[in-house]
């Protein structure tokens, strides 16, 4: 299975370490994503520290062709647009009242981003 990690949190007021893991993760920039594979216990334990900072989920086969025809990679990173009509939740929460960490329906957030 294969997670899709997109950044939501800009580069101001963060913490040394968090930006140094989001660069190392190639997510140096605002709504920019990368595949993460699940079975990969290093990037993930990456990204589980900074789920503060990024949205991610898990994400079948077609979202992934379908991403790869609307917004090719460049160096396996993608560069999203703000969602269309906002967020609709929060972008400073965790999951429940918010859109930061771990997601059930990413693809339909990263649908508006597209």
């Amino acid at each position: 299975m294969v997670y899709f990690v997109v950044r939501i949190a800009g580069q101001v007021k963060n913490r040394k370490k968090d930006n140094e893991t989001l660069k190392r993760l190639k997510m140096g920039k605002k709504f920019s994503s990368v595949f993460v594979e699940e079975s990969d216990v290093v990037r993930m334990g990456m990204v589980r520290s900074v789920a503060h900072m990024v949205a991610f989920g898990k994400v079948g086969e077609d979202f992934v062709k379908e991403l790869k025809k609307k917004r090719p990679a460049k160096d396996g990173v993608h560069f999203l647009h703000p969602a269309r009509g906002g967020f609709k939740k929060s972008s400073r929460l965790p999951t429940p009242k918010g859109i930061l960490g771990e997601h059930e329906d990413i693809v339909k957030l990263v649908g508006r981003m597209l």
